[in-house]
């Protein structure tokens, strides 16, 4: 009996063997040949370079639509500094991380300034998907709720110009376009200034050309008390790396009253004693 179950078990074991056999395989879906594809190949360092190039250059006064004001003109945000981001919304890490960490040095960097001393561009370099709508959406998910940002949407032309003019490079990719990470520093005149690179940078590397920018020119339309408050507010306002933050720092008047209070009667002093001498 024990036999013949073992015999029946060993038959049962062969056919379904037999079955497996017999069965078509499982159907693999092939992966895309990246490998094959024709898109350019990012090069970081050439990028680099042809950033650094831009430096210098005056930008044209471009046409955007802002997602909140309609036509506007680069121009009208002449007149102080600007700073601008090149984003895409469709972006899930770099850009969203980029935006949320400019929007904090930039809060930063008015407290230190002044509220009204620059403005910030985000500007989208995909424009088909980058309407006005979009670029306000992006903007409320990253933290953008400031009246000095503007958030602009353009068109092929007028993006491939800009994009030359502020030396800003982009290849599509597999991940959507692959970039260099920059924050461009431009002057009241137009005129590139500074770049800044990566999706997290010290906050010195932004606040400073802004407060060269907005301290350290003069300008036909200021007063001599004016340019000399901005000279004073450009050498006392110094950057506090434990709370990551700039301050108004007094201690350089205090040693200028206290170096004044000792030279002056040294030199009344030596003065009248001179006299003396002389008579």
């Amino acid at each position: 009996m024990q036999s013949i179950k073992l015999i029946t078990g060993a038959l049962f074991l062969a056919l379904s063997l037999l079955d497996s056999a017999q069965a078509e395989p499982p159907t693999i879906t092939p992966q895309p040949d990246i490998s094959s594809s024709t898109t350019p190949e990012f090069d970081y360092k050439e990028s680099l370079k042809t950033s650094q190039q831009a430096i210098g250059n005056k930008l044209s006064n471009h046409r955007f639509m802002s997602s909140t004001e309609g036509v506007l003109f680069l121009q009208e945000l002449q007149g102080k500094p600007l700073v601008i981001s090149m984003v895409y919304t469709s972006c899930f890490h770099t850009c969203p991380m980029t935006t949320r960490h400019l929007a904090k040095v930039v809060k930063k960097a008015r407290d230190a300034l002044g509220n009204q001393s620059f403005n910030v561009a985000l500007i989208g370099f995909d424009v088909k998907n980058d309407t006005p709508s979009a670029m306000r959406y992006f903007g409320r998910q990253n933290d953008i709720n400031d009246d000095g940002w503007k958030l602009l949407s353009t068109d092929q032309a007028t993006r491939d110009l800009l994009i030359k003019e502020l030396g800003f490079i982009y290849f599509p990719s597999i991940r959507g376009f692959d970039h260099l990470v920059q924050a461009t520093v431009v002057d009241a005149d137009g005129i590139v200034y500074r770049q800044v690179y990566g999706e997290v940078f010290d906050t010195p590397l932004l606040v400073e050309p802004l407060k060269d920018l907005v301290f350290g020119r003069t300008s036909s339309t200021h007063t001599l008390i004016d340019d000399l408050v901005n000279r004073v507010k450009l050498f006392c306002t110094t950057y506090d790396p434990v709370r990551d933050a700039y301050i108004f720092d007094y201690s350089l008047f205090v040693g200028i009253f206290v170096g004044l209070s000792v030279l002056i009667p040294m030199l009344i002093f030596i003065v009248r004693g001179w006299k003396r001498t002389a008579r």
